[in-house]
C-alpha cells in the first residue's frame, strides 16, 4: 500500500492466486493508483500532483495549448507588423499606421474613418479599407445608394383574388375580400358551413358568398318566402299562337287555344316568382287545359252515338257524280242479260 495514494487495497484469492482490487483517492489513477490525474483540458502538460497541468516545451497558456513558436515559425502579422507574445501564451500584432485587426491586414479606409453611412442598417464595405469609395450592402426590403429606400413589397402583387396589398418594411399584408382567407387570401371559405338554407334548402358555396337551391314552394336568398299559387279561367277570343303577358297587378296571364289562363301568385313575404318557376307553373296549366280538351271531345263523341236510335238503318252518303257515271257506264258489261217482259195476255 503506497501512502497517500492508495486508500484501501484488499487481496483476495483466486484459483490458489491472490488477486489485489485497489480503490484509489481522487486525482490518482492506474492498477496501483501510481499516475496522478492533470486539469480536465490539458493538452500538451504533464502533472507531478493531481490536478496540474505543466506546458511542454514550446507550449503554453493554462491548458497547454498555445503555441509559443508562433511569431518565429508562422509569422501570423502582415504589413510588417511586429509580433509579440504575451504571458497568457497569445500573440499579438504592433501594427503600423493606417492598419488595423488582429493581424494588421485592415487598412484604414472610408469605413474606418468616418461613421458608416449605411442606414436602416447597411453594411459599410470598403475592401478592407484598400477602396477607394464605400459601398453599403442593405438589409432586405431596402435599396439605394445608402440604403435609404424601403422597397415596395406589393409590386409582385403577392395578394390573390382582388385583395388589396398593404406594404410594410420588408413585409406585406393582404387585406382579403369576402370569402377567402390565409396570408395570400388564397383559402376559399366553406361559406355553407353555418347552413344558411333553410326549408331543406340546398346550399351551393362560391368564392364569393353561397346559393340556396330551393325546394318546390319556397324562394328568397335562403328559401324563408313560401309560395301560394291560386289558377283562374277567364273566357277570351280565340287565338291562333300563345302570347305571355304580366299586368300591372301583379299576375301573371297566356293565352292559349280560345281561353285565357291567368296565373295569380301570392306571396306571404312579397317575393317575387323567378322565371323558371313562372315557366313551370304556366307548362303545368297548359297540360292541364289540354287533359280538359281531350276529355271534353271524348265525352261529346261517346253522347252522339248514345243520340242514334236503335233499329235505325244508318246509310252512308251518296257517292259523288263522278264515281256513279263510272259504276253505269261498266254495269252493263258486268250484269247478266234481262230476259224481255212478255206482254200479258
Amino acid at each position: 500500500m503506497h501512502t497517500g495514494r492508495v486508500c484501501d487495497c484488499a487481496c483476495l484469492c483466486v484459483a490458489h492466486r491472490a488477486v489485489c482490487v485497489c480503490r484509489c483517492d481522487p486525482g490518482w489513477e492506474g492498477e496501483r493508483c501510481e499516475r496522478c490525474v492533470p486539469t480536465p483540458g490539458c493538452r500538451h502538460g504533464s502533472c507531478q500532483q493531481p490536478w496540474q497541468c505543466s506546458c511542454e516545451p514550446g507550449w503554453g497558456g493554462r491548458f497547454c495549448d498555445k503555441d509559443l513558436s508562433v511569431c518565429s515559425e508562422q509569422q501570423p502579422c502582415q504589413h510588417g507588423a511586429t509580433c509579440v507574445m504575451e504571458d497568457s501564451g497569445d500573440y499579438a500584432c504592433l501594427c503600423p499606421e493606417g492598419f488595423h485587426g488582429r493581424n494588421c491586414q485592415l487598412k484604414v479606409g472610408p469605413c474606418h474613418q468616418r461613421r458608416s453611412p449605411c442606414k436602416n442598417g447597411g453594411l459599410c464595405e470598403d475592401a478592407n479599407g484598400f477602396a477607394a469609395e464605400l459601398t453599403c450592402r442593405c438589409l432586405a426590403g431596402f435599396t439605394g445608394p445608402r440604403c435609404e429606400t424601403n422597397m415596395d413589397d406589393c409590386l409582385m402583387r403577392p395578394c390573390a383574388n382582388g385583395a388589396t396589398c398593404l406594404d410594410g418594411v420588408n413585409r406585406f399584408s393582404c387585406l382579403c375580400p369576402a370569402g377567402f382567407s390565409g396570408r395570400f387570401c388564397t383559402v376559399n371559405l366553406d361559406d355553407c358551413a353555418s347552413q344558411p338554407c333553410r326549408n331543406g334548402g340546398r346550399c351551393l358555396d362560391r368564392a364569393e358568398g353561397f346559393h340556396c337551391v330551393c325546394r318546390p314552394g319556397y324562394s328568397g336568398a335562403t328559401c324563408e318566402t313560401t309560395l301560394r299559387a291560386t289558377l283562374a279561367w277567364e273566357g277570351r277570343p280565340p287565338m291562333t299562337t300563345g302570347v305571355m303577358t304580366q299586368g300591372s297587378s301583379g299576375g301573371n296571364s297566356s293565352r292559349y287555344g280560345d281561353r285565357l289562363l291567368k296565373v295569380t301568385v301570392s306571396e306571404r313575404s312579397a317575393a317575387i316568382l323567378s322565371q323558371v318557376e313562372l315557366i313551370v307553373l304556366l307548362a303545368l296549366a297548359g297540360m292541364t287545359l289540354g287533359v280538359v280538351v281531350l276529355t271534353a271531345t271524348l265525352v261529346l263523341q261517346g253522347h252522339c252515338r248514345d243520340c242514334v236510335p236503335p233499329g235505325s238503318c244508318w246509310m252512308p252518303p251518296p257517292p259523288p257524280a263522278s264515281l256513279r257515271s263510272d259504276r253505269l257506264r261498266k254495269e252493263p258489261e258486268h250484269s247478266e242479260p234481262r230476259s224481255e217482259s212478255k206482254p200479258l195476255e
